[in-house]
């Protein structure tokens, strides 16, 4: 059986995501457990989105393939169905700083990766020094300067849509920048507090910490609100653009469609994704 693993972490602590020798990362933490767990040699999941180190998850999927008897062996003297005496199980193994929120029998189809539509993401700044709390700042980017939201939103809609995120990403052999960039906007909360929500099919590396350091140069003044859309155009690296630290952002959702839509939506996925004749960089 497939089952759907729904986890949160404080990423501080972790060298990132992917696992790595000698190092503590997420999925190194969580398929060591999950062996423990399962009674198991080792085990192997897939992630809807990898996360870089620093960066936190408060709605990280994953799936993990398992014989159904394995999980159903695994309860010991637990009355409670498998699935949730091992999400238990699983909370009394993991630090502190990784929960399971949730584990479910995947619906036919369901692939964490693939049949994702979309990620959202936030990230999370403070840019008065009045309000600059030290219990939060490890998911929260102290700004030294005042930061002009309506400047700040007037780029990012210059961003929004199918484009190719060259500028803003660290391009690796063979991989697309090119992605749809669903939702990019700038509110500040009741307290004062600048929450850039980020949603796209997909991103690559760097984007999201790029498009705010892009935003962030527009709000404190060193920037044009039009600086983004040029940045844009170029279609490389931009070196201008500064790549904020990890510590303000957190994966906040994954989004999946239902039914038979898995399954296309992941054979879409697997396609590499390019622009379409007469896309423009940006409208």
């Amino acid at each position: 059986m497939r089952i759907r693993i729904d986890l949160a972490y404080d990423g501080t602590d972790f060298f990132g995501w992917a696992t790595q020798p000698n190092l503590r990362t997420v999925q190194g933490t969580l398929e060591t457990s999950l062996a423990t767990a399962l009674r198991l040699d080792s085990v192997r999941v897939v992630v809807a989105g990898r996360t870089d180190t620093g960066v936190h998850g408060r709605g990280q999927v994953v799936h993990l393939d398992v014989d159904r008897a394995t999980i159903e062996g695994s309860t010991g003297r637990s009355t409670d169905p498998p699935l949730v005496a091992l999400r238990r199980r699983l909370n009394g193994i993991l630090p502190a700083d990784l929960r399971i929120k949730e584990i479910a029998e995947a619906p036919e189809g369901f692939d964490a990766r693939f049949s994702a539509i979309w990620r959202r993401y936030t990230y999370r700044v403070v840019d008065r020094p009045e309000l600059v709390d030290p219990l939060t700042r490890r998911h929260v980017l102290a700004w030294r300067h005042p930061l002009d939201v309506d400047a700040m939103n007037a780029a990012a809609a210059h961003l929004v849509g199918l484009n190719d995120f060259a500028a803003f990403c660290k391009k690796r052999e063979g991989a697309t920048t090119v992605r749809t960039l669903k939702e990019l906007r700038w509110t500040r909360t009741p307290d004062g507090l600048l929450e850039a929500t980020v949603v796209a099919d997909a991103f690559c590396h760097n984007m999201v910490r790029s498009l705010v350091g892009c935003m962030l140069a527009v709000g404190d003044g060193r920037r044009p609100s039009e600086w983004a859309a040029q940045v844009m155009t170029g279609r490389v690296r931009d070196p201008s653009i500064v790549v904020v630290a990890a510590h303000g952002l957190t994966l906040e959702e994954v989004g999946y469609p239902e039914g038979a839509e898995l399954i296309a939506q992941a054979e879409r996925s697997r396609a590499k994704r390019v622009l379409p004749p007469q896309a423009h960089a940006c409208p």
